[in-house]
């Protein structure tokens, strides 16, 4: 499952019209719309990129839409992937770096972080 957020983009005079097509459309969620810029925030949620794409685009068509640009973007297959790869991380930090003994003040950095004492 992926969720994205985008600011979606209209002259003011349109946001009512561009606020009905949106929410009539299926392909997301008014989140917030102010009326004096003609900004709006959605929500979109797809299985997978390919499908949040597939909407952006829709979206970037419909009537009076100047501009639909996705802000933030959530995967939970990319969140586990970087979650993996963080733990990989923390299993090669040396053990002195993890040591309540070891003042901060002792431990001078030499370019790499398997030079680490002095």
């Amino acid at each position: 499952m992926n969720i994205s957020s985008a600011v979606v983009v209209t002259e003011p005079k349109y946001i009512k019209e561009v606020l009905k097509e949106l929410e009539d459309s299926g392909l997301c969620e008014v989140y917030f719309h102010d009326e004096k810029s003609g900004k709006i925030i959605i929500i979109i949620e797809g299985e997978d990129i390919n499908e949040e794409t597939f909407k952006l685009k829709q979206i970037q068509t419909l009537p009076h839409v100047l501009s639909a640009n996705m802000v933030y973007s959530y995967s939970e297959e990319e969140w586990q992937s970087a979650a993996e790869y963080l733990q990989k991380l923390s299993n090669d930090v040396p053990e002195i770096l993890n040591d309540e003994n070891v003042r901060a003040e002792d431990i001078v950095y030499k370019g790499h972080i398997k030079g680490y004492i002095s």
